[in-house]
């Protein structure tokens, strides 16, 4: 046996190992820690993870088919279908290059961007702060006597600090929110508007302030979604909300995502651009968490586990059936 295959067979041994370990109810954060130190050292490492967990999956539906009458095991317990260390392994690399600045009350108004790919946070004298996501444009006007935010492009997170005598305004376009005491994010791009309200309340609508515009106040849960001509509310579940801010800690997590809007996410934080070359491969669903500067884990997945065609064009990867 050659030494690359000999090395192989021993990461693929580790991987086995550490779903063994994962699967006992001992096991540890200092456990986790360290799978995620492993999952973080080498795509090989995270190609045979995966590997050895989609061969176990199949093993199990096997047995989940048998007759009642032939013993089986009890089941696996549920694991994470992708690799959830790999997110906390990029917390520490992503904090290097994450801006933060703490302004004082002035009256001028301030201009903060962010590139492809980067994020900051702005720390207000009242207490509030905003956390900048990629290729985002945002203003802003504070005052001791007034608090506005126009959110030119882009996603932003806010933590406001509630003050009756000055709401804290966020103007996006033709809409506007107004803080009841909350936190929200905002996210603007392709003519749509999106606000989803983690705590306490807003009241989203048009940025015309006279009595008569159209509002409606927003609960936690709710996602308000507008466009040129139209708005309506949906409520979704805190988990899902909390994916959607896995930006944050500079990863996207995907659950049961097709594999066309995964590359969408993707390409919205790199240069090199995914393109799904057709709907059947565009259909695929994929979960898990992957860093959002790592486009070459995703395609590692996508060629080794999910058995897609990946090629290189340029500045372009297109991936097919």
């Amino acid at each position: 046996m050659s030494a690359s295959a000999m090395h192989t067979k021993e990461i693929k041994a580790c991987a086995a190992a550490w779903l063994e370990r994962q699967d006992r109810s001992d096991w540890s954060a200092n456990d986790q820690a360290e799978l995620e130190a492993w999952l973080a050292a080498s795509n090989a490492n995270l190609i045979a993870y995966w590997r050895v967990h989609d061969a176990w999956k199949r093993a199990e539906r096997l047995v989940a088919v048998q007759p009642a009458v032939v013993p089986r095991a009890p089941p696996r317990r549920k694991i994470w279908p992708l690799l959830t260390g790999i997110a906390a392994t990029l917390i520490a690399v992503a904090a290097l290059g994450l801006g933060a600045r703490t302004l004082v009350s002035k009256p001028q108004e301030r201009t903060f961007a962010t590139p492809v790919g980067g994020r900051e946070i702005v720390s207000f004298a009242d207490g509030s702060r905003i956390e900048l996501n990629t290729n985002t444009v945002l203003r802003t006007r504070m005052t001791t006597e007034e608090r506005i935010v126009w959110l030119d492009k882009g996603e932003a997170y806010f933590q406001v600090k509630h003050d009756d005598a000055h709401p804290f305004i966020v103007i996006a376009g033709g809409d506007r929110v107004t803080d009841l005491g909350t936190k929200f994010f905002m996210r603007r791009d392709s003519g749509e508007l999106e606000v989803a309200l983690l705590e306490g309340r807003v009241r989203f609508g048009e940025a015309d302030a006279r009595p008569q515009a159209q509002t409606t106040l927003l609960a936690p849960g709710d996602v308000a979604t507008a466009s040129s001509n139209a708005m309506f509310v949906t409520q979704q579940p805190v988990k899902s909300l909390a994916n959607k801010l896995s930006w944050r800690r500079g990863v996207l997590v995907f659950d049961r995502t097709p594999l066309a809007d995964a590359a969408k996410e993707f390409n919205r934080y790199n240069r090199q651009k995914l393109v799904i070359a057709d709907p059947a491969a565009a259909s695929i669903t994929i979960d898990g968490t992957f860093p959002t500067n790592n486009v070459e884990a995703f395609t590692d997945v996508a060629q080794h586990i999910l058995r897609l065609h990946v090629e290189y064009r340029g500045n372009s990867i297109l991936i097919s059936r």
